[in-house]
């Protein structure tokens, strides 16, 4: 029996683009393409995308279970015991994220004055909550949980000096961005490194292990997901498009 990719995407309950872009980092390839193009898959390779579905559960990262998966020797019960304690790690961070948020709803039901320390850290606890519901599925598909977890516990962990630094980085990026491509410049010029770096400084502040080929594909997000591509062009259309060549042209 075969399974169309959009067959498959129904059964596996991930879309398309999700088992396309498998395909091309080489984690799923399809039992055939026929000259239509279309992608067909065999029981072999659904019974692979079960063992791919478990170890993305267990927070194992795209290219790694890719590694596991090709290799005879992996030792599946180490695995299992690296990744539990890596689970309960993100489940004590999600605690904390759940009683800052609890705190919050008490002080407000209560009718109680958060004093400011208590207001930012609140603060920052719904912005990761409503980063995590609005692009999570996306960025834990193609990063893996660990540096998500890693990105949202460097977004808590920043002061309130650390964290409006941050976001007037971010208000700066998209201002120059916008500049440069309302003048028509080039993602290749000087504008255009220049730029890349910003973002790329932007990017580090939350997440410590930050290379060239991750911030190359963090920018690709920004035009292959309207989401990403909303937040650079409300204002001027084609800034995802800019910072996504320019990244791709000077990251480093």
């Amino acid at each position: 029996m075969e399974y169309s990719i959009r067959e498959l995407a129904q059964l596996s309950g991930l879309s398309t683009r999700t088992l396309r872009w498998y395909d091309e980092i080489g984690l799923l390839k399809p039992a055939r393409v026929a000259e239509s193009g279309y992608r067909y898959y065999s029981p072999a390779q659904v019974d692979r995308l079960q063992h791919i579905l478990t170890y993305r559960a267990l927070g194992l990262q795209l290219a790694r279970i890719r590694e596991c998966l090709d290799d005879p020797s992996f030792d599946r019960l180490a695995a299992l015991r690296q990744h539990r304690k890596e689970l309960q790690d993100r489940k004590a961070r999600l605690e904390l994220l759940i009683q800052s948020v609890e705190e919050t709803i008490g002080c407000e039901e209560r009718k109680e004055t958060m004093n400011d320390e208590r207001k930012f850290a609140a603060f920052k606890a719904r912005l990761v909550a409503e980063n995590e519901a609005a692009y999570g599925q996306e960025t834990r598909q193609r990063y893996g949980d660990a540096a998500v977890d890693g990105a949202n516990a460097g977004l808590l962990g920043m002061t309130r000096e650390q964290y409006e630094a941050w976001t007037a980085l971010d208000a700066e990026l998209r201002r120059r961005l916008e500049d440069a491509v309302r003048e028509g410049l080039s993602p290749d010029s000087e504008t255009g490194r220049e730029l890349c770096a910003l973002h790329r400084r932007w990017l580090a502040a939350t997440d410590r292990h930050l290379n060239a080929a991750k911030h190359k594909g963090i920018a690709e997000l920004y035009v292959m997901d309207e989401r990403f591509t909303a937040y650079y062009d409300r204002t001027v259309p084609g800034c995802a498009g800019f910072l996504r060549d320019a990244v791709a042209r000077w990251a480093q």
